[in-house]
């Protein structure tokens, strides 16, 4: 029995130092009590054998995922379906958001060959849409906006039937960079508002909420063509009022795909959950996110930014199809 405890506070203790080196500026947090998931916010550990393989073509191929940085409950799930979002730029984020899992510290140089290694993962593994998002890089004088244009082009020489989704930073204060990914669109510019705007100071000190809104809208005014794709989380503190708020602002920017999920903490040092919405309360903002006039919507306890991404995708084409040509008649 001795021996068993002994190794439970090694475990503990290994996981509080992990924790430390991936996010030093919040050890000055006090721990908060993280509660025991709902039922239906629980997934089981992955063991397939396609998961496997993605992993290993993932570090093969010397590329990062959001999926294991931000610590994805889906990531079983998708992975056995060769589902994967990529995070380029590096592992290492020089923000320090409240809710995010991802490394906080200082950004290693571009990598070169970052965008070719990219593509050529994508072609083993025959994937009809991909998903690419990236840490901040405000280290950078164009917050990585060259990169990302860089990877859709190889992407699109190396993959040509690959619809491509991206899911950016915010770019803040680095002018010219939406118009610069933008010069290599993709056909889905997805950028997450996260959260209410009462909420960013404590949940996302970094960036601007209407800044945030603004990409969004300028993505609209440089391609009307691209689709375009935001989220937020529930489960931090806000009201049913500032969520319908939300989605107002996001269709008068003309977003036409939004994504709302459960918040879930990643470690005691990190924003607290203030609770776990139900099933039913997510099927309900469905509603009301349809009746504002959203092309697509995803609202469940699991939903993240590139859950099912793929299928959404033809979903959300199909979608304009029909308002197009009920607009025609």
């Amino acid at each position: 029995m001795k021996n068993c405890e002994t190794m439970s506070n090694t475990t503990l203790l290994e996981k509080q130092k992990q924790a430390a080196a991936r996010h030093p500026e919040k050890q000055k947090n006090p721990d908060r009590p993280m509660g025991r998931k709902p039922e239906w916010i629980r997934v089981k550990a992955p063991t397939s054998e396609e998961y496997f393989k993605t992993k290993k073509l993932m570090r093969d191929s010397n590329l990062h995922t959001v999926c294991e940085e931000a610590g994805c409950p889906n990531i079983g799930e998708c992975w056995s379906k060769k589902h994967a979002t990529v995070m380029i730029m590096g592992d290492t984020c020089t923000r320090a958001c409240t809710f995010c899992n991802v490394k906080t510290g200082v950004p290693g140089k571009l990598d070169p060959f970052e965008p070719f290694n990219l593509a050529n993962a994508a072609e083993k593994l025959a994937l009809e849409h991909i998903v690419i998002t990236s840490v901040d890089r405000d280290d950078l004088k164009d917050g990585g906006a060259n990169h990302f244009k860089e990877v859709i082009e190889a992407l699109r020489k190396r993959c040509p039937d690959t619809t491509i989704e991206i899911l950016t930073p915010d770019f803040l204060r680095k002018e010219g960079a939406v118009e610069k990914v933008m010069e290599s669109p993709p056909d889905v510019f997805n950028h997450n508002l996260e959260t209410v705007p009462r909420l960013y100071l404590p949940v996302r000190p970094g960036a601007r909420y209407f800044h945030s809104l603004r990409i969004l809208q300028r993505v609209k005014e440089v391609d009307p063509h691209v689709f375009t794709k935001s989220g937020i989380m529930v489960g931090l503190g806000e009201t049913r009022e500032e969520i319908m708020q939300v989605m107002d602002d996001m269709r008068s920017a003309d977003v036409d795909f939004i994504t709302i999920g459960q918040y879930l903490q990643p470690t005691p040092k990190h924003h607290p959950v203030d609770r776990f919405v139900t099933p039913d309360e997510f099927d309900q903002y469905a509603q009301i996110a349809r009746s504002k006039g959203f092309l697509m919507v995803s609202s469940s306890p699991l939903t993240r930014s590139s859950y099912h991404a793929g299928d959404d995708f033809r979903q959300l084409r199909q979608a304009r199809e029909k308002k197009l040509a009920k607009a025609s008649k």
